[in-house]
């Protein structure tokens, strides 16, 4: 009797250890590619360095050159996303046209002598206000132009088949960097000042550099070549009109990036206003929504498809999420209810993004994937300074209803496409 229920246990033991490395392999298999696996180890170099000066920046604006402002702040998310939307007309044309490796070069290369030229000024106690607002614009631009091309790029660095998954890493690679880089950044604000976490960062982007140059280029999966069109946008705008899965995704894009990413805003002023955190309090309250982050992407790693209840699950999840937040009496407290926030952005974000990568041709890729981030980061000109505006006048837990509105109007537009069409229509 003995015997069998140890064998059987043994049996039961030897099924989950086989399940849980059968998972484990599965949620990281694109990292088996070696251009894959090449753009990411540059990747997570550079994105550790860029939330490292994010914090810096926020930090700068808030403490240093003005008195806890969350208008300023909300002014320089709104340059620094803004240009996604009014250089639409080029950037995800841009991304279909020319050749992606390079486009990433050469945006890559500009942001880090931004990095290094924003450092300098606060360097030598030069920087005032208006220069973060000049240097969040031209960060702004080659972001615009950068995002496309990057998200695209990762089609050509893997199978369609590996497509999801390796934009569950990428977002994994970039929220683990959400996780490290802040926490970093506090402690080094802290002991030598915001002018070398920028100065940091700017020698970070040499990381990716490196590894766009040691891609393979023969073992890339190309498309076809996108002939020259004036034409470009309105192509993009016509292929999602006659599509309700992409117009509902665009919507509910619409919603979060406008008044429910404005991460930046809401974690320092609830820190500075609130808890009276110091630097590195506010990096571990960053650092705490990043695990969940990096959470939620490993969780959408694993799975094959994307699928429209995830969409719906997220969304809400993320306006409830912003409501515990917003009764929270303690930082700490506060950074749990971050971790959930964040576990619920990234099954949102992954998803869609996976989901609108299978559902679009790779000719129109870049422009449809182009329009989503203006409808998103563009809308951040509207809603940043909107929720700046509403912490300084009504007080930084107020502004968390703007992001629990946006979750829950998102969920609402979520659960109307599954009534209406039930789920995606992935070939």
């Amino acid at each position: 009797m003995f015997d069998k229920l140890s064998n059987n246990a043994f049996a039961v033991f030897r099924t989950l250890v086989y399940k849980g490395f059968t998972m484990f392999k599965g949620t990281f298999r694109s990292l088996s590619i070696y251009n894959y696996r090449m753009w990411a180890s540059g990747a997570i170099v550079s994105n550790i360095g860029t939330w490292m000066q994010r914090t810096a920046q926020d930090w700068l604006v808030l403490t240093h050159l003005t008195n806890n402002n969350a208008t300023a702040l909300g002014i320089v998310m709104a340059l620094q996303f803004g240009p996604q939307f009014f250089l639409l007309p080029v950037n995800g044309f841009a991304a279909d046209y020319f050749d992606r490796r390079k486009l990433l070069i050469a945006t890559q290369a500009s942001m880090g002598l931004l990095a290094l030229g924003l450092g300098l000024l606060v360097l030598f106690d030069a920087a005032k206000l208006w220069h973060v607002y000049v240097f969040a614009l031209l960060f702004g631009c080659v972001t615009a132009f950068d995002t496309p091309a990057r998200q695209t790029f990762v089609s050509e660095l893997v199978s369609e088949k590996d497509i999801s998954n390796a934009v569950a890493l990428n977002s994994t690679s970039f929220n683990t960097a959400r996780m490290i880089g802040p926490a970093v950044s506090g402690v080094l604000i802290g002991t030598i000042g915001t002018g070398w976490v920028f100065m940091i960062n700017a020698v970070s982007f040499g990381a990716v550099l490196l590894s766009l140059m040691m891609i393979k280029k023969g073992q890339l999966h190309l498309r076809d070549k996108v002939k020259f069109s004036r034409s470009g946008l309105a192509d993009g705008f016509r292929y999602i009109a006659g599509r309700p899965d992409l117009k509902t995704i665009l919507l509910m894009f619409f919603l979060i990036g406008t008044f429910g990413l404005n991460f930046p805003i809401f974690i320092s002023t609830m820190a500075v206003s609130v808890f009276h955190a110091n630097a590195h309090q506010y990096g571990i309250l960053t650092s705490m929504m990043a695990i969940g982050s990096v959470t939620g992407a490993l969780l959408s790693a694993g799975r094959d498809v994307p699928r429209a209840g995830f969409l719906f699950l997220g969304t809400f999840v993320f306006g409830a999420g912003f409501i515990l937040a917003a009764f929270m009496p303690h930082y700490l407290l506060f950074g749990l209810a971050l971790a959930i926030i964040g576990i619920s952005a990234q099954t949102f974000t992954t998803t869609a993004l996976s989901a609108v990568q299978l559902l679009t041709e790779a000719n129109m890729r870049g422009r449809v994937l182009a329009i989503l981030f203006a409808i998103s980061w563009g809308g951040t000109v509207i809603g940043a300074p909107i929720v700046g505006r509403v912490a300084d006048i009504f007080g930084a837990r107020w502004s968390l209803s703007v992001g629990a509105a946006s979750g829950l109007l998102a969920a609402a537009a979520g659960l109307y496409y599954i009534i209406r069409y039930k789920n995606f229509k992935i070939s």
